[in-house]
């Protein structure tokens, strides 16, 4: 479901400038030659600031199509005072328009809209139509983080994965069982914690493109 976008919210951004993106993207350059790392559906942001404010030697992007989310982590990222974060109001189907060719070290994906109907599995974040457009622009190992509370969209990711060819490891249905402390929780999965509902959980490794 797609949120209301509140009054001002493009005016408001304008105050994070320095480290957000709206309207025209042009392609994203590398400014540094630390790992880049990229979450697809950044939402409200607690998941890249948590990640970011651990691993500061990471330069992290958050994609989100949503300005009002964006809008949201952005203030988030400014009270954590964060120098290696930078949002983008921006469709991540057009994903390899803005990033070079084997540019992104990982890729997070953490619980995308899982668009039940047959006829839109095409959407899906794991449907091979994405995949292939994360092989442009991952390096080679480069790996997405894919974390689901939807048990049939994570069977047919990995369905989607082994049609592409990949490599898939770490595949838990229930992640929290055995939470590993490098886990970051975001707030979908506090609220299906909370619900009794399982995480499925997994790691793939893109090869030769």
């Amino acid at each position: 479901m797609r949120l209301r976008k509140k009054p001002h919210t493009d005016e408001k951004l304008q105050n994070f400038i320095d480290f957000v993106t709206v309207g025209d993207v042009e392609p994203i350059k590398k400014i540094s030659a630390n790992e880049l790392h990229v979450e697809l559906g950044t939402g409200k942001g607690d998941f890249i600031t948590q990640i970011a404010e651990r691993n500061p030697q990471i330069n992290f992007i958050g994609l989100e199509v949503e300005a009002t989310c964006v809008l949201a982590a952005a203030r988030k990222v400014r009270e954590k005072n964060l120098s290696n974060v930078r949002l983008i109001v921006f469709d991540v189907s057009n994903i390899a328009e803005i990033f070079s060719e084997h540019e992104v070290d990982r890729l997070y994906i953490n619980f995308c809209d899982p668009w039940p109907k047959k006829r839109h599995a095409k959407r899906r974040l794991t449907n091979i139509k994405f995949l292939e457009q994360y092989k442009k622009i991952l390096k080679v190992g480069g790996e997405i983080f894919f974390k689901t509370d939807n048990r049939a969209l994570f069977d047919y990711s990995l369905e989607q994965f082994a049609l592409a060819g990949l490599e898939v490891h770490d595949v838990t249905n229930d992640l929290h069982s055995s939470e590993p402390p490098e886990n970051i929780r975001t707030e979908y999965e506090n609220k299906f914690s909370e619900q009794g509902v399982p995480i499925n959980f997994c790691v793939v490794k893109f090869g030769n493109g």
